[in-house]
């Protein structure tokens, strides 16, 4: 149990040191550069998140790869599984990293059209996201395989602060007249630096495994057999977490992002505080494959959900009383007009959202990769064209009330894993005791 709440401490504070520091230097650069720069930065801070994200998408299924085979002593197969989610990262990143750079003047003219910003400096900005991107897909390998052996401790430390300096240095930049392409280009050095730590206890973990890139046949068709409905997932995650911003961006320009990215910054702590704090669920569960029973598995997800509800509660209310008043102080009041229209249906989608945590880890633990993604995406599928709907007919207000939705239609991941705990009385009689069936993997077993 001390383990699984250090877990689940570090967990937290790997969540919660970026976008509290995000906060804490929103008001120096707004003040300094003005919201058409803050507009800018944000547009291309999710550039580099939805990048990133995207291309390091598959990441999930390595995880549960890699603490599976640890759960059955079989190491050897290890190093096979991370050279081979390597290799795929780094393809993908590089992809999305060259279509970035070849985009960004197109991007930046749509950009700049509406705001006070050079077009030229958009695009040096956009293209300087693209290198993070490259960097951030290869970090997350790293990352990805302490977590498979429950250690959080040292990818936390390495990544909270790593964060801070990124946040500490924008803000200086900012203090000196700085703009966002000097921001930017200071995030990639820094992400740079913390892709080379990641990986140092990684390779201790692996016997020293020399950590290549690397096309493995069965473990290559094993992570792109699970890891891609993780992926199909993820790209649609990212539509609804960091699109919203770059369509609201090209659309009305900069300056329109500001009070909308605050509103979201101040909001997604209450899914993201229940995601980190319970991630420890996912390589837990899948390191126990085959040797968990229903009972237990039962109170373990129903202690989790109640942690998962008390989080949610406490984060919505709060905000929904007091988040008027902290954009006030953070942005001042012309921001704070702008956000208060778009803030509550923005907090009640992340908090749905953070409802949905507990029953996500559990499925994608079970290896039910493909459930989780058929679910998840098609419920964006239908709710991608309400949001440009609502964008294009409501603005900023119809663009909230879209994450609403798509909160509302993450909950439905809770019907399989119901079903799942709780199977027909035809298969109880068949199999006595019942024990969760996780060796029977949808799509190829791992």
């Amino acid at each position: 149990m001390k383990r699984h709440l250090t877990n689940a401490g570090y967990g937290v504070l790997d969540y919660i040191s970026y976008p509290m520091g995000m906060l804490l230097v929103a008001p120096v650069v707004l003040r300094r550069l003005g919201a058409a720069e803050y507009g800018l930065w944000m547009i291309s801070t999710a550039v580099i998140s939805a990048g990133s994200i995207i291309a390091s998408g598959c990441c999930d299924a390595c995880i549960q790869r890699v603490a599976h085979l640890r759960g059955r002593g079989e190491f050897h197969l290890m190093h096979k599984s991370v050279r081979t989610m390597l290799g795929i990262n780094l393809l993908l990143g590089l992809a999305i990293a060259v279509f970035v750079w070849i985009a960004a003047p197109l991007a930046a003219h749509h950009i700049a059209a509406t705001s006070l910003i050079p077009t030229k400096e958009c695009t040096i900005s956009l293209r300087i996201s693209s290198v993070c991107i490259l960097a951030r897909s290869i970090e997350s390998v790293g990352v990805g395989v302490r977590r498979a052996f429950e250690l959080y401790r040292g990818a936390v430390q390495i990544s909270t602060t790593i964060r801070l300096l990124v946040l500490a240095s924008a803000a200086a930049l900012a203090l000196f007249g700085q703009r966002t392409p000097s921001i930017l280009a200071a995030t990639a050095a820094f992400l740079a630096l913390s892709t080379f730590l990641q990986f140092r206890q990684p390779q201790k973990l692996l016997g020293h495994a020399i950590l290549w890139p690397a096309f493995h046949h069965d473990e290559t068709r094993l992570l792109l057999g699970q890891g891609v409905f993780v992926w199909l997932q993820t790209v649609g995650g990212v539509v609804f977490s960091q699109f919203d911003r770059i369509l609201l961006g090209v659309s009305l320009g900069a300056l329109a992002v500001a009070p909308y990215s605050l509103c979201v910054q101040f909001a997604h702590p209450i899914f993201g505080l229940t995601a980190s704090g319970l991630n420890f669920l996912f390589p837990y569960i899948s390191s126990r494959t085959g040797t968990i029973a229903s009972s237990e598995m039962k109170r373990t997800l129903l202690k989790a959900f109640t942690c998962n509800l008390l989080l949610v509660a406490g984060g919505a209310g709060f905000l929904l009383l007091l988040g008027d008043r902290l954009i006030r102080m953070w942005a001042g009041p012309a921001v704070a007009l702008s956000a208060a229209r778009v803030l509550p249906p923005i907090v009640m989608g992340s908090a749905l959202m953070g409802l949905s945590v507990t029953g996500t880890y559990a499925l994608q633990a079970l290896g039910q990769f493909r459930t989780v993604a058929t679910i998840s995406l098609a419920g964006k599928a239908a709710m991608l064209m309400v949001m440009i709907y609502l964008m294009h007919r409501h603005g900023l207000q119809g663009l909230a009330m879209a994450r609403l939705y798509y909160g509302a239609v993450a909950l439905l991941v809770y019907l399989p894993l119901l079903r799942r705990l709780n199977p027909v009385k035809e298969r109880k009689e068949l199999v006595l005791p019942l024990t969760i069936p996780l060796e029977a993997q949808e799509g190829s077993k791992l």
